[in-house]
């Protein structure tokens, strides 16, 4: 028993050593299906029914990393969808961090055909937008395209959230963005000091 805990320390030291966050399915790997959350994952949004593709409302594009990925839209109601997960360790005020995904859109979902961009939050407390991380323009390509999240904590960050987004303030739009392949969470050397 001693000869397996001590090599179960040794095989995880490494991870925190690089000071790497790993996310719970970053490929949000799971059955095809509408209105499903990925597992590892919660919803944030009122309304959040994030779809796990390809398959589901016409969408059959290939995943970037893995067999699947998700769907998240915004509809003509001016809801959206957002989804979220307690990190395995905490973020630290003052430090670089960085990390990158990839993103797509799908000209063939169901209606909710328009490009979207992403924003990403960081906060202490389930689905809390205390900081925004990360904000992107409108997503037009079907191809995947890999986008660098560089951003360093005011305070303590627990969880993540991310979230369909159009443009700031109300909107009534239907559209969607696909994302996949979040790469883990690493320390990073800031270029200037805040």
């Amino acid at each position: 028993m001693k000869r397996l805990t001590y090599f179960i320390a040794i095989s995880i030291t490494p991870l925190f050593s690089y000071g790497q966050v790993y996310l719970n399915n970053a490929s949000f790997e799971g059955t095809p299906q509408d209105a499903t959350v990925p597992a590892g994952w919660f919803p944030c949004e009122l309304g959040t029914t994030p779809d796990i593709m390809p398959g589901p409302w016409g969408v059959y594009q290939e995943a970037s990393e893995g067999d699947t990925y998700v769907g998240l839209i915004t509809r003509e109601d001016g809801s959206w969808e957002s989804i979220g997960q307690r990190l395995p360790q905490a973020l630290k005020p003052k430090e670089c961090y960085t990390f990158t995904l990839e993103l797509s859109h799908s000209d063939t979902y169901a209606g909710y055909n328009k490009p979207l961009g992403v924003r990403i939050w960081g906060g202490a407390n389930k689905c809390e937008k205390g900081q925004e991380l990360f904000k992107t323009g409108l997503i037009k390509s079907s191809e995947w395209e890999e986008y660098e999240v560089q951003f360093v904590p005011k305070q303590s960050i627990r969880y993540i959230l991310i979230e369909a987004f159009y443009k700031d303030g109300p909107f009534s739009y239907q559209g969607n963005i696909l994302i996949d392949n979040i790469s883990p969470i690493k320390k990073c050397v800031r270029a200037s000091l805040d």
